[in-house]
């Protein structure tokens, strides 16, 4: 029997196979946990993240975790911005594109960013 963390991990090293972040388009990958939602955008070519957020660094903000995990991308967004980065590759990890991976990504796609 196949744990669901396992079955995740095998879909996120598929996935992997064909996304590869660079400087000018970095990864944005994005790991979820039952209370919270982590984001970061990495070069794969140098091995470094280039900016991260999560929702446990949002203070006063009221909402349930997909109104968060808006708000983490409209955040994360706005960061890669600043830095000149308006093209990423999105990476969902291994998780379905639906409920809190989906609201990061229409946040972040609000905030300017486009992939």
């Amino acid at each position: 029997m196949i744990t669901r963390q396992q079955r995740r991990k095998r879909i996120h090293r598929r996935i992997r196979k064909r996304i590869h972040g660079t400087a000018e388009r970095p990864r944005l990958s994005v790991f979820r946990s039952n209370a919270e939602i982590y984001v970061q955008a990495i070069d794969d070519d140098r091995g470094i993240t280039l900016a991260s957020f999560s929702s446990r660094r949002l203070r006063g903000f009221v909402g349930n975790k997909t109104q968060k995990a808006a708000e983490v991308g409209r955040i994360i967004g706005r960061m890669l911005l600043e830095k000149n980065i308006t093209k990423v590759v999105f990476d969902r990890g291994g998780y379905l594109y639906h409920g809190r991976v989906k609201a990061l990504a229409d946040g972040a796609r609000e905030a300017g960013l486009q992939f």
